[in-house]
């Protein structure tokens, strides 16, 4: 089966901070659609784009990151759906061979994969669902998030078989 994909452009920041320890901090700022959603689509990280440079920040796009649907990762998109407020979770890391230093490697909008990735340590950041991007997931955690049964919990209860115990009394 196809993989459904959707095509974002990741905005990152350099925002200076007041600290003794560093003067900058880096982190998404924005995940943008930057197309139609596809299930052929084949894109490779395009070149990075400076959008402003100031005393505020700078501001870097680095277009064509795709976001894709497993049917695998459904209870993580089912997850992000229902929170309070959704997220596209972006991965970055720091680069020494050139500006800019901070770069995104790959941008997720599954909750267990996020959790998969800072569980290894990596640098995760969440930036806002953009609105096309949900209209695009519900569908498909419609179809393929099913959620699993609820099973009834027997507890070991080793007072069970005493005589002169009364069974409807449980736990009092």
């Amino acid at each position: 089966m196809p993989v459904p994909r959707f095509p974002v452009d990741v905005v990152m920041e350099r925002v200076p901070i007041v600290s003794r320890w560093a003067s900058e901090k880096w982190q998404p700022s924005a995940v943008l659609p930057a197309g139609t959603p596809a299930l052929d689509l084949d894109l490779l990280p395009g070149d990075p784009e400076c959008l402003s440079d100031g005393p505020e920040g700078v501001q870097w796009r680095f277009p064509n990151f795709v976001l894709e649907l497993h049917r695998s990762e459904a209870e993580g998109y089912y997850l992000n759906l229902v929170a309070p407020q959704p997220r596209v979770f972006v991965l970055w890391r720091f680069f020494d061979d050139g500006e800019p230093r901070a770069r995104p490697v790959l941008a997720t909008v599954s909750y267990n994969e996020a959790a998969r990735m800072m569980d290894g340590g990596e640098q995760v950041d969440s930036v806002a669902l953009p609105v096309p991007v949900r209209d695009w997931m519900a569908p498909f955690v419609a179809e393929h998030y099913k959620p699993e049964p609820k099973r009834k919990v027997r507890r070991n209860d080793p007072f069970a078989n005493d005589p002169g115990r009364d069974p409807s009394r449980r736990g009092l």
